[in-house]
């Protein structure tokens, strides 16, 4: 969902700062034909080949996503109209059955109606009840279908399982102007369009939604073109649905050049995010930074989305902020500058490689975390022993309160343990390696994994090979430990 949010502590000199982080309808159901076979006949699925996934139940929210379907591809074609706020959508997604199917089903809210489902062109009945979309049609494990679902309803959040700061409700919110807006880690992508809500599902995504004159649509990915006042963004890398992201209103656009052409694209209100625009504009110095630690940008787009949010996201290709209360102008100036590097981190650690399930959230926040502290580190002029034993003191308070970051608490998401905790494991895996070696594996763990979900034991392994030293016991001592690791 929204992205983390780290308490900013700290004493002048070691200033560092914290990421960002209509009513429902009763069951809904289309008049349709009885389900049925897939058809063996179709379109050439080897197109979407790169939204292949290996999808895995998810222990810490087991009532989102199903291990069952894998997504290849999802084509939104979305309108918004802001008099009625009604939200109207066709949602095609191509995808294999990862295990024998007698039905389809999908995260989806129930805020919406159905206007009709097909699978593979032949109608069928779609229900929706509670936050599911079941549609009854057999589909071999292995073989490929299409489904089709045409709808139409209000957007509904649903409330965020966390106690930090800047919780929010999770989803397609609705504002009072008729603008829309969405952060929905871990699973808010349901409150928009059809989804397997799990981390462990990617998939390829093309994005339109029209709007009325005046009015711009932002969504993840690239933005391919403008046809009147429809909106097309694709994405040609497989996103984790978690970190897609759409908004409407009456934006302003400002174009930019990162790294070695990387086009960047900036999208705000007038008015309410002026005092971003310095920070927005510098988005080619981030990447510059990020890229000589980590390796290259990992995607063909790069873009910073402002929203009327306390928080901020690293959703793909198209980061989503908000503007947080820091108090004053000097921590609004060394924390957003904080925040929004944080953010372009995770294209490398969260978006390019993704964990496998809930459990791994540190494996996004801990490098996302700790690349925000050797940033700022080098900005106030910190060094490595002051941060560290800093650090050393969060780490053990958050341990105290929150537990150990290895394994969350379902109704503690992304507190503040899975950000401090596991950036200063990756600090005792630095200093024992050194500078060399350690960006070295940072930058191919980034690089070599692009595309793919991860967890712990993989995180492990390629550690150790990386760095023939066994770290094994550190990283798991450092994950799992109630109290900070000597």
């Amino acid at each position: 969902m929204r992205r983390s949010w780290l308490p900013v502590v700290l004493s002048a000199a070691l200033l560092t700062a914290a990421c960002t982080d209509s009513n429902p309808k009763p069951e809904a159901t289309n008049s349709a034909a009885p389900s049925v076979s897939p058809s063996p006949a179709g379109p050439d699925y080897s197109v979407w080949a790169a939204g292949r996934s290996t999808p895995v139940a998810d222990p810490v929210y087991p009532n989102y996503g199903n291990s069952g379907v894998d997504v290849l591809h999802y084509g939104l074609d979305l309108a918004w109209q802001p008099e009625t706020k009604t939200l109207t959508g066709t949602a095609t997604l191509q995808l294999r059955a990862a295990a024998d199917l007698t039905e389809v089903k999908l995260d989806f809210s129930k805020a919406y109606a159905l206007d009709g489902v097909t699978l593979n062109g032949v109608a069928a009945t779609g229900t929706v009840a509670d936050t599911k979309l079941t549609v009854p049609g057999t589909v071999a494990k292995d073989a490929f279908a299409t489904l089709v679902v045409k709808y139409h309803g209000t957007p509904t959040t649903v409330p965020m399982p966390s106690h930090r700061s800047d919780v929010e409700p999770l989803g397609l919110t609705v504002t009072k102007d008729g603008g829309l807006w969405t952060m929905q880690e871990p699973y808010g992508a349901a409150t928009w369009y059809p989804v397997n809500d799990q981390p462990s599902d990617k998939a390829l995504y093309d994005i339109a939604v029209t709007v009325p004159d005046g009015w711009s649509a932002i969504a993840s990915g690239t933005l391919k073109s403008q046809d009147g006042n429809t909106f097309k963004y694709t994405a040609a890398q497989p996103v984790a649905s978690y970190l897609t992201t759409l908004a409407v209103g009456q934006y302003k656009k400002e174009a930019a050049t990162g790294p070695h052409g990387i086009p960047l694209t900036y999208w705000y209100r007038q008015g309410p995010d002026d005092k971003a625009l310095p920070y927005l504009r510098k988005s080619p110095q981030y990447l510059d930074w990020l890229e000589k630690h980590f390796g290259p940008y990992p995607f063909d787009s790069a873009g910073v989305l402002m929203v009327p949010s306390v928080s901020g996201m690293e959703t793909q290709q198209m980061i989503t902020m908000g503007l947080p209360d820091y108090g004053n102008d000097a921590n609004f100036k060394a924390g957003f500058d904080a925040d929004l590097l944080h953010e372009y981190a995770h294209q490398w650690f969260g978006d390019a490689v993704t964990p496998t399930n809930w459990n791994d959230l540190w494996l996004n926040e801990g490098w996302a975390s700790y690349a925000q502290h050797l940033y700022t580190n080098e900005r106030d002029k910190v060094t490595a022993k002051q941060w560290e034993d800093w650090a050393r003191g969060v780490d053990a308070r958050l341990r105290k309160n929150l537990g150990p970051p290895g394994k969350p608490k379902a109704d503690s998401f992304a507190e503040s343990n899975v950000y401090m905790c596991p950036a200063l494991m990756l600090h005792q895996i630095h200093k024992q390696i050194g500078d060399a070696a350690f960006f070295a594996m940072a930058t191919d763990w980034a690089q070599k994994n692009r595309g793919t979900t991860q967890d712990r034991a993989s995180f492990i392994a390629f550690v150790n090979q990386h760095t023939g030293k066994d770290f094994t016991s550190l990283i798991n001592t450092w994950l799992d430990s109630p109290t900070t690791p000597k």
